[in-house]
């Protein structure tokens, strides 16, 4: 993107990201590879964008479902639901860093909301532009932003699930003077599908915008109340190394197994047109998310008998806090015949997570999986001193800058380098009793070369980094190292006009420093001998294939293994499938003759995750899995209103499915068919 620009594009995705611009299935720029807006084919990594119509189409409602279409992306253990988890490349976990929102690394449980128009995923390390990050990748949620426009959506909805929900999305001018704002109110409410439970959440997002000629401030908060099921899933048949024979449908816990809670987060957004060819941000953020939990806890099971033994236990007061403070400058220099698209700035970022009291209740065997008897194992208040006052703390400072130089019409070279330093602390008990001590500091570096073959085509290759800190509450590590990836990676682009944008990647990634725990002298002592890789090949592609036919649709082999380890070695790594694949098709019909300028759009697809690993030993494995989604959409101008009716298919085809792993007593149940009818009127 030549910088001459750099002002307008700043203010473009702040005013209302990038979709604005953007209409359909096709993305053309990105701004999470650059921390600016760029454009995709320029970019010598692969960054996949999920536009708003994709999921808005597909009716996407949590972070999985947004995901869906994305090459190599399988879900990993999600604490029974309560936590956004996906591996990237072979790398993830709850609560590994890899989530942002709006550019800021994100703590909060559940991140793809009511506020959320597009999503960005950024594959392999980015540690360079954002720190702390497994080498997989990160995925960034792009909000909605106050308009000039006026435009107001209301919605209605409703589920086979039994329940249902409503929006009301309003924006617009505050006067005459540049303001504009928005404000998102939505409720969903539905029948958890298994035996018993429910889903509740409430999100409250009103946001403010004021543009100047040289200036946009952005004041955005969002409140989400929320109820959710905290469900286990199934268990794994020892002698059969599958599900246990059970209605899918039945728990295996008691009623009282949920997670209640809020989550707030506060972002001020100040953008500086600093003369013709530089520009800054400012970025404050602040994101909270408390929560309490009960669950009947599975800690063994009998193949033989059936019987379940289970702990009642507890988290009661819990608190997850950050802080992060962004400043960056964006230029365009042309010094000689050299173009220099630079980037530099500063961040911190303070992390607080606190457990208070942690329920343990006394084990009991009185349940049996097959003639389920449920209640006769109440909810604890044993307040177990030693696992109580989980604490971690963590606090990282960093410096980069970046430079990408237009050498000639065919040639872009990207350089950067990031300096950053981290504190962490952890541990837990009464009295505390400090697990992770530790201080670091790492220089961060990334490479890049992109050659453009024409204005709609280019090939990269890139070297980039990672890093990540150990930590531990619950086992006394004190101060390792963290750990480090390192990852090549080698592709070609194209951006075809009113078309296909797609990138074909071959990467190639290693991980060391990667704690393990092993027994010395009777004694279990955890240090950082381990290592892993991760090589694949990854296709992405989204757009038109005619005027009235759009598509996305993805394919990856991700081969990822243990390479270093005393009793994993050479073993896969856990919920990370071989070969994952989607295909999303949609139909516009236009005009259909029954009312006026009406419109029918009809899209079909299905996504397939192939066979993975159910734990790090590898004793069990998922079976692969094919789930097909519809949705049928009909839209008609009433007047100056535009009408709107659609009905979503999910699961289709009714597959029963088990998505992700946590250990052989916590293997995640996929949801059954779902039927969700929308109705909207925009104006």
């Amino acid at each position: 993107m030549p910088l001459s620009s750099q002002a307008e594009s700043t203010l473009i995705v702040n005013q209302a990201s990038s979709d604005q611009n953007e209409s359909g299935y096709q993305p053309h720029t990105a701004t999470t590879a650059t921390r600016s807006a760029a454009k995709i084919i320029d970019t010598p990594q692969n960054i996949t964008v999920v536009p708003h119509q994709i999921l808005a189409d597909q009716d996407a409602s949590n972070f999985d479902q947004a995901l869906h279409y994305v090459s190599g992306i399988t879900q990993t253990n999600t604490l029974g639901g309560t936590q956004d988890a996906v591996m990237k490349r072979g790398f993830g976990d709850n609560r590994d860093g890899s989530i942002l929102r709006d550019g800021v690394r994100s703590i909060q449980a559940r991140n793809f909301t009511p506020t959320s128009e597009r999503v960005e995923v950024l594959k392999g390390p980015s540690s360079m532009l954002y720190g702390m990050n497994e080498p997989g990748g990160l995925v960034n949620i792009i909000s909605k932003k106050p308009l000039l426009t006026p435009h107001v959506h209301l919605e209605g909805r409703t589920s086979s699930f039994n329940g249902g929900g409503g929006q009301l999305d309003v924006t617009g001018p505050l006067g005459t003077s540049g303001f504009a704002g928005r404000l998102i109110v939505d409720h969903d409410e539905t029948d958890y599908w298994r035996n018993f439970g429910r889903n509740r959440q409430t999100v409250v997002a009103p946001s403010l915008m004021w543009f100047g000629e040289t200036t946009t401030v952005r004041i955005a908060w969002e409140h989400m109340e929320y109820l959710t099921p905290f469900d286990r899933g199934t268990l794994i048949d020892p002698n059969s190394g599958k599900p246990v024979n059970t209605p899918r449908d039945r728990r295996f816990d008691e009623g009282y197994n949920a997670t209640r809670g809020d989550q707030d987060t506060l972002t001020f957004q100040l953008d500086q047109q600093l003369s013709d060819n530089w520009t800054s941000q400012l970025t404050y953020a602040f994101s909270r998310n408390r929560y309490s939990d009960n669950q009947a806890r599975a800690t063994a099971f009998d193949a033989d008998t059936g019987t379940l033994t289970r702990q009642a236990d507890a988290t009661v007061a819990a608190q997850s806090r950050s802080q992060t403070v962004q400043l960056t400058f964006n230029g365009d220099v042309d010094w000689g015949k050299i173009n220099h698209q630079l980037l530099a700035g500063f961040d911190y970022e303070a992390d607080r997570t606190f457990r208070g009291d942690m329920i343990r209740g006394t084990k009991n065997s009185d349940f049996n999986i097959y003639h389920p008897v449920y209640g006769l194992m109440p909810s604890s208040t044993a307040v177990s001193a030693k696992d109580s006052d989980q604490r971690e703390n963590i606090d990282s400072r960093g410096v980069f800058i970046q430079d990408a130089m237009r050498l000639n019409d065919a040639w872009l070279l990207i350089g950067g380098l990031r300096y950053d330093s981290f504190d962490v602390m952890s541990g837990k008990g009464r009295p505390f009793v400090t697990n992770t001590d530790s201080s670091d500091s790492r220089l961060v570096p990334r490479a890049g070369v992109v050659y453009n073959l024409n204005s709609w085509s280019s090939l990269y290759a890139s070297y980039t980094e990672s890093f990540k800190p150990n930590s531990s509450i619950a086992t006394q590590i004190d101060a390792l190292p963290p750990e480090l990836g390192k990852a090549y990676e080698v592709g070609a682009k194209v951006d075809l006009p009113n078309g296909i944008t797609g990138t074909l990647a071959l990467f190639d990634i290693n991980k060391r420093n990667v704690m393990v725990s092993e027994w010395v002298d009777g004694e279990s002592v955890t240090r950082t001998a381990g290592k892993v890789r991760s090589q694949g090949i990854e296709l992405d592609a989204s757009g038109k294939l005619t005027d009235s036919l759009s598509v996305i649709g993805s394919y990856a082999w991700t081969d990822a293994r243990v390479t270093s380890d005393p009793d994993n070695n050479g073993n896969q790594l856990t919920n990370v499938a071989r070969h994952t694949a989607a295909l999303f098709l949609t139909q516009d019909f236009g005009d259909t003759g029954l009312l006026p300028a009406d419109n029918l759009r009809v899209g079909m697809g299905a996504r397939y995750v192939g066979r993975r690993p159910g734990d790090a030993a590898n004793s069990f494995y998922l079976s692969d899995y094919t789930v097909a989604d519809a949705f049928v959409g009909w839209t008609t101008p009433i007047d100056s209103w535009q009408v709107k009716w659609q009905v979503n298919v999910k699961n289709l085809f009714d597959k029963t499915y088990y998505p992700s792993s946590g250990g052989n007593l916590r293997v995640a149940v996929g949801e059954p068919r779902e039927v969700v009818l929308k109705a909207s009127v925009d104006f």
